[in-house]
């Protein structure tokens, strides 16, 4: 699986949310910002039903879930190399969001302890995870993360 349309919408979505407050932050004019004109916008919230599962912090990884986390990094390894550690690193986050919101919100267990990306791949798929640790220049993938607690 490529994580890279899912980062690529985020980050899309990021921007598109942000251009009109760096537009009113970045006026030279000292006159108060003036409402846009000619452009209608809204945006839809929903709240979730009460139905809606809740992820559990607490819950084990299956192996199926252990499994598709690294199907989805190995095809990423020359990705990550070609554009080195920096940009590797940034791909390899959106990686581990996507499947961990793939995976019944594993995205709490990852913020409780980042090491549990270490610890699957270890005992999953140790050639992906070396890989991985060279061409994202860490000593362990749970460094590499970002967003994910500290």
């Amino acid at each position: 699986m490529n994580s890279r349309p899912a980062l690529r919408a985020l980050l899309i979505v990021g921007a598109l949310a942000a251009a009109p407050l760096v537009a009113a932050c970045s006026s030279d004019d000292k006159d108060p910002a003036a409402p846009a004109t000619g452009h209608n916008t809204s945006v839809m919230l929903s709240m979730p039903s009460t139905t809606a599962q809740v992820p559990n912090p607490d819950a084990q990884i299956s192996g199926a879930a252990a499994k598709q986390l690294c199907d989805m990094m190995r095809p990423d390894l020359d990705k990550w190399r070609t554009e080195g550690a920096a940009l590797g690193r940034v791909a390899f986050n959106g990686t581990v969001h996507n499947w961990a919101a793939r995976n019944g919100g594993l995205n709490d267990t990852v913020l409780k302890d980042r090491g549990v990306v270490d610890k699957i791949t270890k005992e999953n798929c140790p050639d992906v995870r070396q890989q991985a640790l060279e061409a994202l220049d860490t000593s362990d993938l749970a460094s590499a993360l970002v967003g994910f607690g500290g």
